[in-house]
């Protein structure tokens, strides 16, 4: 049986892990600047994404390069839209992540040759959306992370739009514009007089019936982030996602060390490999596994998220 071999997609926060990354066997990376992209786990100026692309050319294989543009999109960021897509072309990026038409608009307009993956967080959930945005010129649907397993593969199915799916990570599960923990700490600082700090990478938030979920908090310029209690991982299922030809698997990078990354990546690097080089005799090698548990934090589980559950909505 011959299978399509699927992308497999991670994150980055800086040019060192772009490039350990792709090392480890990372197909595509994407990256970005929290002007236009939200959540993104570090910050790359437009040289730095020259740069970038020019890492990912040097590559032994096709390696892609991708830039987020997920932010909530103000007059002043459209008016600003046109000139840094036609900037992102020119310096080579393959593809932008969107949500809002405006990117859409300008990037047909002024950047057709970039790709469109449109990405609407929890509301990417139909077959007939995903066509929607593919007959105005998006070339891949971003699948929400709620859905299970049978609703992704009618996803595919029904379209011929490529399909990512999420397989590794930590997931946003709220976000508000407001920077809610900078002003906690403002509260504390006037009530208490004393100096509050400015390193928010420890906190989390706890619910009372549930002491032993903690649920981590990122912060930056475009507000407050309240990330999963467990981290997402499928690499024992992953054929499954294969067999139903999904294009393209997401490690989410957020909030890890390169290290542990790194690590995911050759695991999930080798799970694709051996199934696609012999898909009727596959078999998981807990090996895989055995390796991302090792570099797992303790208070943080591994979980198949939505993809065995029933319909949440």
């Amino acid at each position: 049986m011959t299978v399509k071999k699927p992308e497999l997609l991670v994150t980055a926060s800086d040019l060192d892990e772009l490039q350990r990354l792709i090392a480890a066997g990372a197909d595509a990376v994407l990256i970005g600047d929290s002007r236009f992209g939200t959540r993104v786990p570090g910050e790359f100026t437009l040289e730095q994404m020259a740069e970038a692309v020019s890492i990912a050319k040097q590559a032994d294989r096709d390696v892609r390069i991708y830039v987020s543009i997920n932010n909530i999109i103000d007059n002043k960021l459209v008016d600003e839209m046109p000139a840094y897509v036609t900037e992102l072309e020119r310096i080579g990026i393959d593809a932008v992540t969107f949500g809002d038409p405006a990117v859409l608009m300008a990037v047909r307009e002024h950047a057709p040759k970039l790709g469109l993956h449109w990405n609407a967080e929890m509301t990417s959930t139909n077959h007939d959306t995903a066509n929607f945005w593919g007959r105005r010129g998006a070339t891949r649907f971003v699948c929400a992370r709620e859905l299970n397993m049978e609703q992704i593969a009618g996803m595919k199915a029904k379209t011929s739009l490529e399909v990512q799916v999420q397989v590794h990570g930590m997931t946003n599960i709220y976000h508000s514009k407001r920077s809610l923990v900078q002003s906690y700490m403002d509260f504390k600082q006037l009530a208490e007089g004393n100096s509050a700090t400015g390193d928010h990478s420890d906190m989390y938030l706890m619910e009372a019936d549930r002491p032993d979920e903690r649920y981590p908090i990122f912060e930056d310029s475009n507000g407050t982030h309240i990330m999963s209690a467990d981290d997402l991982c499928m690499i024992e299922n992953l054929q499954e996602l294969m067999e139903a030809n999904i294009d393209s698997f997401k490690i989410e990078g957020l909030m890890k060390s390169v290290d542990y990354n790194e690590t995911v990546v050759r695991a999930y690097r080798a799970a694709i490999d051996t199934y696609c080089k012999d898909p009727d005799h596959y078999r998981f090698q807990d090996e895989w596994l055995e390796a991302i548990q090792a570099k797992q934090h303790p208070d943080r589980e591994l979980s198949y998220g939505f993809f065995y559950k029933e319909q949440v909505y």
